[in-house]
């Protein structure tokens, strides 16, 4: 049981990380490469993120229930690799649950972010939240990197 246990935080927090490097290398350069418009192409963006961010909580909840089922306690929580998926997950639904939504609200209200001035409020707002969404992103990745390699640091001693 402890091998099948540690390989679902490997494969957890791997995928988890994968998925951010493959969204951030892939998915947005081919939306915006390939879409007719920076709109559509921010659409599909944001659709594919919402994904990401459902899979990397449940692999959040998957790594630490197999962190505290490993070390039979809750002392698990003060692990920093399990901090670190804690950290990465709570960064995670600030992102989907306020950054996100705001940002939708807005593009709303634009119907065109591309078209919308950069003097516009509106436009300013966005293109801050973005800004947001990019370093949250961008903080969640590196952490995840980090958590990963203490958590294969942990399995090694």
């Amino acid at each position: 049981m402890t091998r099948f246990l540690e390989f679902a935080r490997v494969l957890a927090l791997g995928a988890w990380v994968g998925a951010i490097v493959y969204f951030a290398a892939v998915v947005t350069r081919g939306a915006f490469a390939v879409l007719s418009s920076r709109d559509e192409a921010g659409l599909l963006v944001g659709f594919t993120l919402g994904g990401l961010h459902l899979m990397g909580l449940i692999a959040a909840a998957i790594f630490v229930a197999a962190s505290v089922a490993l070390t039979k306690s809750l002392r698990a929580f003060i692990e920093p690799a399990v901090l670190g998926v804690i950290l990465m997950a709570a960064l995670t639904i600030v992102s989907q649950s306020y950054v996100i939504p705001k940002m939708a609200v807005l593009r709303g209200e634009m119907g065109s972010v591309d078209a919308t001035p950069a003097s516009d409020h509106r436009r300013a707002e966005f293109d801050h939240l973005h800004t947001i969404s990019v370093d949250l992103e961008g903080a969640v990745l590196l952490i995840g990197l980090a958590a990963t390699y203490l958590a294969a640091r942990k399995q090694d001693a």
